[in-house]
């Protein structure tokens, strides 16, 4: 991940909160000797407004909601008090994005098949639960839009007016000024995959299209892809929402100096810093980052940035080592513009090529 999204304080955290009470307050509570009831949720006064409106206004996605409550907690409350503590650990665990993204110790994730294992009959009810709950015609029924607000507010307040996708740096972002448009948010950790994290909007990132829909899709960034025995194990990845700042260097060698004739195979790409190398090779493999990058350095726009020293040579006479030096100053006070984090390892892959040089040698 090139850059982190800056954290913001918005009401849509506020569904979070609701089913964090449902989970540890009402599931994790549950008692077969008491009967399921509106009652249950007093301690959430917000929740259970919005729970009673759904029970009266009979829209299918607030029916289908309290249902799934209701189900669950009828499922919970046939477990030991040791299983459902388990539940409860497992709830924090796999809404601690941050703690699982740095595979910190006893940052245990669990996935739906890891439930089905132990409570097949409680999986498929948690899963049809969460999976339902990221989803316009829920995230929007009024009852509830009136404690959360509205998700393209938070869009908007994540986003501002643009910037490009903090996963490849290659594609602007929709911005408020696309209107009522905006990007997908990718779950993070896969919501077909992991249950108690689909509306926890720290797991909830705004990708670009290529991001989100051809190259990540359900691939699971805190784990490695499976080998031939289908085996995996946990890695660390890039926290969206890092305070950390990190800065990722792109090192670009080319094969020959003939930008025409120029393929991927012929690109070489170096990343660091290599404290941050376990972090990288995952962002690369989930966001297939070498071959994009490759492609665009193969493209229109890498050859333009070149040609560019032609016209400053001709107009001004200026040396390759001078250009250099300006666009790594360009680059640097706007790294992401652009593409300017590969345009200037670009530009010095030319220089250390000679492809600036016999540029000058013509056009003097």
């Amino acid at each position: 991940m090139l850059f982190p999204y800056k954290p913001i304080s918005h009401s849509m955290d506020r569904m979070q909160e609701f089913i964090k009470f449902i989970v540890l307050e009402v599931w994790c509570k549950a008692d077969a000797n008491i009967q399921f009831s509106l009652e249950l949720f007093n301690g959430c006064p917000d929740l259970k407004t919005v729970m009673t409106s759904f029970a009266y206004d009979h829209t299918k996605a607030g029916d289908a909601f309290n249902l799934g409550v209701e189900k669950n907690y009828a499922n919970f409350a046939k477990l030991t008090v040791a299983d459902r503590r388990k539940f409860g650990n497992w709830f924090k665990c796999n809404n601690d994005i941050e703690s699982a993204c740095s595979n910190a110790p006893g940052s245990n994730l669990v996935r739906y098949h890891d439930v089905e294992s132990q409570f097949p009959t409680v999986a498929k009810d948690l899963k049809e639960f969460f999976m339902g709950l990221y989803s316009d015609s829920f995230l929007s029924l009024s009852a509830l839009r009136k404690f959360i607000g509205i998700i393209g507010d938070h869009y908007n307040a994540l986003v501002g007016k643009g910037k490009k996708c903090p996963f490849c740096g290659l594609t602007d972002l929709l911005s408020e000024y696309h209107g009522d448009h905006r990007d997908a948010y990718d779950h993070y950790l896969p919501k077909a995959i992991y249950p108690f994290n689909s509306v926890n909007f720290k797991n909830l990132v705004p990708a670009c299209h290529h991001c989100n829909s051809t190259y990540k899709t359900t691939k699971e960034p805190t784990f490695t892809p499976k080998d031939k025995l289908k085996r995996s194990s946990r890695r660390r990845a890039f926290y969206p929402f890092a305070a950390t700042v990190h800065q990722i260097e792109i090192g670009i060698k080319l094969k020959h100096a003939d930008l025409e004739k120029l393929r991927p195979a012929d690109v070489e790409l170096e990343f660091g810093p290599a404290a941050l190398c376990e972090e990288i090779e995952t962002w690369k493999d989930v966001y297939g980052i070498e071959e994009r990058f490759r492609a665009k350095l193969c493209d229109e726009d890498a050859k333009e940035w070149i040609e560019q020293y032609r016209i400053f040579n001709r107009w001004t006479g200026i040396k390759p080592e001078e250009y250099r030096d300006m666009i790594v100053e360009q680059c640097d006070k706007a790294p992401f513009s652009n593409c300017n984090f590969l345009k200037k390892s670009f530009v010095n892959a030319g220089l250390d090529h000679g492809i600036l040089s016999a540029i000058e040698s013509i056009t003097g």
